[in-house]
């Protein structure tokens, strides 16, 4: 088995309708600039709110992918 290297880098996700895709946003936007992807990690969980009412989450990932 090969010994790999991993960088990690902490993104802010959000979503208007889950924490899964606050996570899935973030994972994907660095996925842009980002190249061996290989897993992330929910780090916190916190969201907005306006009258009352959950406007939308925010999601604190950890993003670890693997040096060339």
């Amino acid at each position: 088995m090969a010994e790999n290297v991993y960088k990690v880098v902490e993104v802010v996700g959000s979503s208007t309708e889950s924490i899964a895709d606050g996570a899935r946003n973030a994972v994907a936007k660095a996925a842009e600039t980002l190249r061996n992807i290989e897993w992330f990690e929910i780090e916190s969980i916190r969201g907005h709110v306006v009258d009352g009412a959950v406007e939308h989450f925010q999601v604190t990932t950890k993003i670890g992918f693997r040096l060339e």
